[in-house]
Formats: C-alpha cells, sequence, structure tokens
C-alpha cells in the first residue's frame, strides 16, 4: 500500500470519527440538555462502547438518539482504529519523525559532500569520506539497502530518486562541495552531472561511468572527474603485477593503508597571505611541520613532481604534502 493512500485513509477515517463525535455532541446537548463536557462525556463512551454509567437517566428520546449514535459509530470507529495502527505498525509515523530529523541535519550542513547511490562504489566513497571526518549525505533509491545504512553518518541518509531536482535540493546540493554520483546507469549520472552543475555551478562533480563513450559526455555535461571503475581496477592489478611493491606504496599513501599517513593538497587561496606568493624554500614546510612536498600544479594545470626549492607560489597553484596526520595538522595550523 502506497504512503499515500495510508495517509488518505488516516484522514478519512479521522475525520469521519470527529463527524460522529460532533453529532453525538449536539445530539445530547439538544435532546438531553447537557452540558458540553456532559455531553462530551456521553459521546465518548458511547462511540467507545466501554459501557460506564450515564451521566443522568435518558429519555427516550435520548436511549434512541444513543442507539442510533453506536449503530452509526461502531463501524467507524472500528475503522478509525484499524487506520491509526496500520499507519503507526507499518513505520509510517516513525518515518515521518525520521525523515524530518534527516531534514533538520541536512539544512545545518554546508560544504559538505552529497553521494548518490550506495552500491560498491558509493560505500567505498562513503568509508573514505568518513575516515577523514567529512560529512556527507547519502541519496539511495532502495529502501532496504537506506534502513541497511549504519554508518557514522547514519541520520544523513535520504532516500529518494537523485535524478529529480527537488531531492538534490534536500541533501543541500547548493551549499554542498562536491557531488559523487556512482549510479550503474550512465544515463542516470549523466542527467544528475546536468542538473547538479545547474544548481550549483561552483560543485565540484565526480562521476561514475560504465562504458567507453560515456566519459566525453558527461565531461561535456559539466563533471570535472570521470572514474570508469573496471578501466581502474583491471590497470590496477596489472601493475600489481608488474611493479606490485611501487602499487602497495602507492595505495598506502592515498589513503587505503593506515590511518596516520595523509596525502594532502593546499591550494594558495587556502594559504594565509603571508605565506602566498613565496617560493617553496621559503615556506620552509619540512622544518615548520615535518611534512615533504611530493608535487606542485601550476595555474594553467601542468603537474610538476618534486618541485625545485625556487618555485613560486602563485595564485591557482596547488601544492602537494605528504605526511602523517599529526605533520599534517601542524602544517594546517602555521599556514591555512
Amino acid at each position: 500500500m502506497s504512503r499515500f493512500r495510508q495517509f488518505y485513509q488516516l484522514f478519512v477515517s479521522l475525520g469521519l470519527l470527529l463527524v460522529i463525535i460532533v453529532i453525538g455532541i449536539i445530539g445530547f446537548i439538544v435532546i438531553e440538555g447537557y452540558n458540553l463536557f456532559d455531553a462530551l462525556y456521553m459521546t465518548i463512551i458511547t462511540v467507545a462502547t466501554v459501557g460506564f454509567q450515564e451521566v443522568q437517566p435518558l429519555s427516550d428520546a435520548g436511549r434512541a438518539f444513543t442507539i442510533f449514535l453506536i449503530i452509526t459509530s461502531f463501524g467507524t470507529f472500528a475503522y478509525a482504529v484499524t487506520s491509526i495502527s496500520r499507519y503507526v505498525i507499518d513505520g509510517e509515523f516513525n518515518e515521518y519523525f525520521r525523515n524530518y530529523k534527516v531534514s533538520s541535519a541536512i539544512d545545518k550542513l554546508e560544504n559538505h559532500v552529497i553521494i548518490c547511490g550506495f552500491g560498491r562504489n558509493g560505500k567505498q566513497a562513503a568509508h573514505v569520506l568518513k575516515k577523514h571526518n567529512t560529512r556527507f549525505v547519502v541519496i539511495e533509491q532502495k529502501k532496504d539497502i537506506v534502513s541497511a545504512v549504519n554508518h557514522k553518518y547514519a541520520d544523513l541518509v535520504l532516500e529518494g530518486d537523485s535524478t529529480q531536482d527537488e531531492v538534490l535540493l534536500r541533501a543541500g546540493i547548493t551549499r554542498a562541495k562536491a557531488i559523487i554520483t556512482t549510479l550503474p546507469i550512465d544515463a542516470d549520472n549523466l542527467f544528475i552531472v546536468l542538473s547538479a552543475r545547474t544548481l550549483n555551478p561552483k560543485l565540484t562533480i565526480i562521476s561514475r561511468a560504465s562504458e567507453d563513450n560515456s566519459d566525453k559526455k558527461l565531461k561535456l555535461a559539466g563533471a570535472d572527474n570521470i572514474i570508469m571503475p573496471d578501466k581502474i581496477g583491471g590497470a590496477h592489478m596489472a601493475s600489481l603485477v608488474m611493479k606490485p611493491d611501487v602499487m602497495e606504496f602507492v595505495d598506502f599513501i592515498t589513503g587505503q593503508g593506515g590511518d596516520n599517513i595523509r596525502l594532502e593538497e593546499i591550494t594558495f587561496a587556502n594559504l594565509s597571505a603571508e605565506f602566498q606568493n613565496k617560493t617553496i624554500k621559503e615556506l620552509e614546510i619540512r622544518n615548520r611541520s615535518g611534512a615533504n612536498i611530493i608535487g606542485f600544479k601550476t595555474g594553467n594545470g601542468e603537474y610538476i613532481i618534486n618541485p625545485s626549492a625556487d618555485t613560486k607560489i602563485i595564485p591557482d597553484a596547488k601544492l602537494f604534502v605528504l605526511g602523517t596526520t599529526e605533520q599534517i595538522n601542524k602544517l594546517k595550523e602555521l599556514m591555512v
């Protein structure tokens, strides 16, 4: 039974019950001359058929009205009780408060990540984000998957179709910093990318692709990065054959190894003013924090491995820094 139908039945049954109570109150006031409270009391015990004593002996007209009220209200009362019980037992009442709680929590988020789909790729993305204490919202259409979610931010899981703009807006896409769409159908991912780019032009969009020609379309639609799990998985396995220790080391420093190793990027905009437009030598990152600069990205997108000490930190540039969690935290305290 659909939620709308259950809510409609509940609304109708409660409405009919209210009408019966109003009729009973008016009838006892007019026929027996009861005050409002006595009329309400007599109506309730009559409709509920609990059998308590009358407020005062009824006249023949009052008894006839009571018989009419019992006959007309018995089915309505049973229907109302059944509808309310079904609404509560089926979880609709709890679901309403859960949705309210989730919506309230999401409304407080800023600079969070949205994950569309909670399959294998979505779960892995959530696992990595959780390890780095990054807040995220999951959008998943399948109710059984939503009910089974038990990660650290389980209170931030929306049940819905992420291809719908209203669902993305509920997930706070206008305040988010990134969206990861991991749906198995490329057309759905393409639709999400188009909607996300329209709703938040500054958003970082990362999309999964399965077909060979889908990556170009996703790029044109506005995705910043396209991941093809099958290709990456196959290439990774082949690399493990050719150079296993190198690949295991790369996995280790990119977040799949210990929690104490971190590879971070620091942008020009995130550096405090006193460290902007300085050379790497002047930053003294190694001496100040113990972390190491292993890469540099220029303003025009060129990557430099092991940049020289004379490399200057200019607008739109990025530093790639490797270190322990303590070293990275110390670096951010000093320079960011």
